[in-house]
């Protein structure tokens, strides 16, 4: 029997620096949906055009920074920056006094998002063998979750402790993002093979080189994206079956304990069995959670919705990079996790605007249904598609 070849070290110090940089964000993100609806005074619409059009700019980030990463043969550069900059961010939020100061820093904050997220994905895929790629990217997740699941917690316990003092919760958030750049900094290996004196290709002609079987997959992702708007969204739908505005972060507990206990096993079930069917089942499981959320007021009703919601990313967001990786060829890694990020990033804006419409005009029951009717046409687009059996390597 083949002893499986264990997960590299830079897999484990990306999870962790993902960790220290969720904890930071999602500290904010739990408590910006109410801190622009209650204590600045926007209407749901504005909420989520901040998400959507925040996202929108880190996904032009991710194109430019992952065809960058692979021309000059260097993920490291570009990854510490994006940690580094996402770090200095944070004082923003706890500064902010109207909605347009928030969509700065949000904006800020996730063009470095964008900036790491291609040229991490790539030397993920860079650093580990096929046959274990799903562990691989499963794991980052996993952690990554962690630092999701924690901060809602962290920001529950900070706006008792602290009287529902949001700027001095945003304040303390500082400090998780400042580690998370330390770690990178000074713990991340840029891989050797990266760093040989090879032709560079050419700045834009990579992205017509990408393959037909990551396009394929790209228009899935895209039209999936659609139905994927912002967990903002969860946290006002908690809100509104009840929960107080210190507790309405909890929702964000319940959805990464789901997304965590998940996503491990996800990634590495799909080193055994297709990843396309375990991607299909994750949007079955959004399907499932949006008909929860739109037919149900109770708070058990709203627990059940938003397991599912976190059941589905545990399923779907490691699958997608996993297919990725499998159907990118090295010298195109981070262009293609590029590609994909950009274009699922103009999706994000889409659905959060879109969400934001229905929730404000018809309210949150259309938003959640919209969302479901999305998701089975990417589900049917799955169906179609010639690669829908694939299997893994290895």
């Amino acid at each position: 029997m083949t002893t499986r070849p264990r997960l590299p070290r830079t897999v484990w110090v990306l999870g962790l620096v993902s960790l220290f940089m969720d904890l930071s964000s999602e500290i904010v993100h739990a408590l910006l949906p109410l801190f622009v609806t209650v204590t600045l005074g926007a209407s749901v619409t504005v909420l989520g055009a901040i998400d959507g059009i925040a996202e929108a700019t880190a996904s032009f980030a991710k194109l430019a920074a992952g065809r960058l990463s692979d021309r000059n043969r260097r993920r490291k550069p570009w990854i510490v920056l994006g940690y580094g900059v996402a770090a200095l961010t944070k004082p923003l939020f706890a500064l902010a006094t109207s909605p347009a100061t928030v969509l700065g820093a949000r904006l800020i904050d996730r063009t470095a998002k964008g900036i790491r997220g291609a040229p991490r994905d790539a030397m993920v895929a860079d650093e580990t063998p096929p046959e274990i790629r799903g562990a691989a990217y499963g794991l980052r997740q996993s952690l990554d979750t962690v630092g999701a699941f924690l901060a809602p917690l962290a920001a529950v316990a900070l706006m008792w402790l602290l009287a529902e003092d949001i700027r001095a919760v945003f304040w303390i958030a500082v400090v998780p993002g400042l580690l998370s750049f330390l770690l990178a900094w000074l713990a991340l290996h840029e891989p050797a093979r990266h760093t040989g004196a090879a032709a560079r290709p050419p700045l834009f002609g990579g992205f017509r080189e990408v393959t037909a079987a990551s396009r394929q997959l790209i228009l899935i992702a895209f039209v999936f994206t659609l139905a994927r708007f912002s967990e903002s969204f969860l946290i006002l739908k908690g809100h509104q079956a009840g929960l107080s505005l210190a507790a309405a972060p909890l929702v964000l507990v319940l959805f990464n304990l789901a997304y965590l206990a998940l996503s491990y096993p996800a990634g590495t079930l799909s080193d055994r069995r297709s990843p396309a069917a375990i991607l299909l089942a994750g949007i079955g499981l959004l399907v499932a959670g949006n008909l929860v959320l739109a037919t149900t007021a109770s708070l058990a009703g709203l627990a059940m919705g938003v397991a599912l919601w976190g059941a589905h990313m545990a399923l779907t967001q490691g699958l997608f990079a996993r297919l990725i990786a499998d159907t990118a060829p090295e010298a195109l890694r981070a262009t293609t996790f590029g590609l994909f990020h950009f274009i699922t990033g103009i999706a994000t804006l889409l659905a959060s605007v879109g969400a934001g419409w229905l929730w404000d005009n018809h309210g949150a029951s259309a938003a959640f249904f919209g969302s479901a009717v999305v998701a089975v046409l990417a589900a049917l687009l799955l169906l179609a598609s010639p690669g829908r059996r694939s299997v893994p390597h290895g």
